[in-house]
């Protein structure tokens, strides 16, 4: 295997989707499809394959591209597509010419609603497709149950049905059918009774639900179990029932969508092609920013260049801001609807595509990586220089008993364990979060100035304005303020608070930078807190012996060793503890334990 897979492999994201294998020529050997795309890929080069096929097959794979999608039934539409548009050598199933099954309402006067494979052109209207025969069964069934509608395929055009030209069938005498080829049942009444079952397709049949549990009652009440039975199967696919499916819909015809996602350095555009509602490519185009261009000119130059290199020939382009690339195309910018769903499947997989290529370079050249983080947490944070070396504090005490704090300091965006400090706070007494915070951020850089340690670009102070007011005395103290950079960051909100300025920073919530922040935070939290467990449980344990008059140290050390714990030497008896202490000792503690 390549260094080139196995750092695709490494990076490859655990969504649902599709892969697609390449030989060395770029020529599409095999399309799969993944609950888990890193689990399932990765299956390939981990184990020894029985078939002589598969085997030769992954000798044959030079590399691999993966398209991001929401569901595994939408993976499962996307690889019969793609397996159809591109006919790869080494896939056997969904090669031949069969589609998914779809639900049809047919238009004409009295529609018919029926399952079809072929999707036709004339005004009808599509719902699916279904990866499941056994689902459209079970929604044509319930339809039928609910709604009398015709099967016949009768043109019933008002003339025809007033000359008398047709007569009931069978069909009516079951009641399955009222009776429209003989005026019985008028369009408007018929008409209702499709809107209804528009409802059903689209996924809003809770009323339909109901039908089925009180049938699926009443048959258990009646001892009819095998009916239940297959009511609650009918019930268990409708609950699960996908109405909507964002790789195939049929209102959408040939279009191109492109979707953008940008940092500092580069663009990263996504295209989607969509033939007869069905997305048959994706690709994701890497452009390096040379001249700060914006993402307005980078779209339209990816636009460009995907046209020319896939000559693809749709007119219209979803986009998600208005863009130049002549008066040929048709330009959409969706806001909702199914529309906007396509463009945002766009943007998810240019964001995987970006995710990966950190993920490669952190793999690769880790230098590169932490320089990229350095100067998007300068830029983010506001910043005058690269944040290599960030302390972060924090402080714990449970009503002002035992307070102690924490610092804990980061290099190059990683925690530097050996450089993390604890504090017992000495000059402030009972719960004061800001005099305590006050007091450490003092004692932590006055020690570093007297020793000539090299100060942080960045202090983070675990709390809100009053925690940030308290440190900044101290910097003053120090003749130390403007000279480091210091944030507070609320818990509440993640609000991220400068000095002399009221209103907070919001971060972005996916922000590496946030990230980071609150990496530091929660090691701040966690560090102190365990020390001051430690501090709280020694205390305890050791409290109840050391009041005893006459008990030092050393005889506590001896005890616990033989014991273990206060409480099993409460239950001794005075010869086990005699054994340990002495006889003088060991009535003093008996007696302490023991007295009335």
């Amino acid at each position: 295997m390549t260094e080139e897979l196995q750092l695709q492999l490494k990076t490859i994201p655990t969504n649902p989707g599709v892969y697609q294998y390449y030989d060395k020529d770029g020529k599409i050997l095999y399309v799969g499809k993944a609950k888990n795309l890193k689990k399932r890929v990765s299956s390939y080069f981990n184990k020894n394959h029985d078939y002589g096929k598969t085997k030769v097959l992954v000798k044959k794979i030079a590399s691999i591209k993966h398209i991001v999608v929401e569901t595994e039934t939408d993976a499962l539409l996307l690889e019969n597509n793609l397996i159809k548009k591109y006919q790869p050598r080494y896939n056997v199933l969904l090669k031949d010419d069969k589609s998914y099954p779809w639900i049809c309402i047919k238009n004409e006067r009295f529609p018919r609603v029926f399952q079809t494979r072929r999707m036709i052109k004339d005004g009808s209207e599509y719902f699916g497709p279904y990866t499941s025969v056994k689902t459209v069964r079970t929604l044509l069934d319930l339809i039928k149950g609910l709604y009398p509608l015709r099967t016949c395929n009768y043109d019933l055009s008002q003339e025809k049905i007033n000359t008398g030209k047709y007569k009931v069938c069978l069909e009516y005498h079951l009641g399955n059918c009222l009776g429209p080829c003989e005026n019985y049942q008028t369009i408007q009444s018929y008409e209702t009774q499709i809107a209804a079952i528009r409802e059903i397709l689209k996924g809003n049949f809770k009323d339909s639900l109901q039908q089925f549990r009180e049938q699926m009652k009443a048959h258990a009440a009646a001892m009819e179990f095998e009916d239940a039975q297959k009511v609650k199967e009918k019930v268990e696919i409708l609950e699960n029932y996908q109405a909507k499916s964002t790789i195939v819909n049929p209102k959408i015809s040939n279009v191109d969508v492109f979707s953008i996602m940008s940092d500092e350095s580069f663009g990263y555009i996504n295209f989607l092609q969509l033939s007869l509602g069905s997305i048959v490519r994706s690709h994701t185009l890497e452009i390096k920013k040379k001249l700060d261009e914006t993402d307005k000119e980078l779209l339209e130059l990816a636009i460009t260049e995907i046209h020319q290199r896939f000559k693809t020939n749709s007119k219209e382009l979803y986009v998600p801001f208005e863009v130049e690339v002549g008066e040929n195309f048709k330009i959409t910018i969706p806001k909702l609807g199914d529309k906007k769903r396509i463009l945002d499947l766009s943007l998810r997989n240019a964001k995987y595509f970006r995710m990966e290529r950190f993920k490669q370079i952190k793999l690769t050249d880790p230098d590169k990586h932490v320089k990229r983080i350095m100067a998007q947490m300068k830029k983010d944070l506001r910043l005058s220089e690269e944040p290599q070396h960030i302390e972060c504090f924090d402080n714990s005490n449970i009503q002002g008993t035992h307070p102690v704090a924490a610092c804990v300091v980061f290099k190059n965006g990683k925690p530097s364990k050996k450089e993390y400090r604890h504090f017992n706070i000495k000059t402030v007494v009972g719960p004061d979060d800001f005099a305590s915070m006050e007091e450490v951020v003092y004692r932590r850089y006055k020690r570093l100035l007297e020793e000539k340690q090299p100060l942080p670009q960045l202090i983070v102070i675990d709390g809100g304005k009053g925690q940030l007011s308290s440190s900044l005395k101290s910097l003053d103290a120090l003749g130390l303020r403007g000279k480091i950079a210091i944030i507070g960051i609320a818990k509440r909100l993640e609000e991220i608070y400068y000095p002399g300025d009221s209103i907070p920073l919001y971060l972005d919530k996916k922000s590496e930078t946030l990230k980071i922040i609150q990496h530091l935070r929660n090691e701040a939290h966690r560090f102190g807190i365990t020390f001051h467990r430690n501090k709280r449980s020694k205390t305890a344990l050791n409290s109840e012996l050391e009041i005893i008059a006459g008990i030092g140290e050393k005889t506590i050390v001896e005890l616990l060793k033989k014991f273990k714990s206060v409480k099993r030497i409460s239950e001794a008896s005075l010869e086990e503890v005699s054994a340990v202490v002495g006889n003088s000792r060991a009535k003093k503690i008996y007696d302490n334990f023991h007295k009335k």
